[in-house]
């Protein structure tokens, strides 16, 4: 599965720290207003690339598998949302194959990254959001 790692700023995981009971509940607003910002270059600057070569088969499929996954928390405790591709395929192939494919290249055709841009585009944008949405959810308790 191709994905986007965003880390968190240490003042926004400081602030976290003194929620209390409704830490859970507030980080996971704010990781998914921030995985909103980034799903939203990644799905602009996918839509930039699919379907505009010479030969393009662009079906829409992986552009359609576009999502955010729930936000989890990993085996060391971490909360984290991920920006991503449903599977499987109508045709049986893999999307994370053919985003791959696009992000990098292959022989005869030409990287067209998407992901790598869109990580960089909306980091800042990303942290602002969350940090915004923390904010929020704090003054409201």
């Amino acid at each position: 599965m191709a994905k986007v790692d965003i880390r968190l700023p240490d003042e926004f995981q400081a602030k976290l720290s003194k929620l209390g009971k409704k830490t859970d509940e507030i980080a996971q607003k704010a990781l998914q207003a921030g995985g909103e910002v980034v799903l939203e270059k990644v799905r602009d600057n996918l839509a930039n690339v699919v379907g505009k070569g010479e030969h393009s088969r662009s079906t829409g499929e992986l552009q359609a598998s576009l999502g955010l996954t729930p936000v989890k928390v990993d085996r060391d405790g971490n909360s984290n949302i991920k920006v991503g591709f449903a599977e499987p395929r109508s045709d049986g192939d893999s999307n994370a194959k053919i985003a791959n494919i696009l992000e990098y290249g292959r022989h005869g055709q030409p990287a067209r990254p998407f992901l790598k841009p869109a990580k960089k585009a909306s980091a800042n944008e990303c942290k602002q959001r969350m940090i915004q949405t923390l904010e929020e959810e704090i003054s409201k308790l």
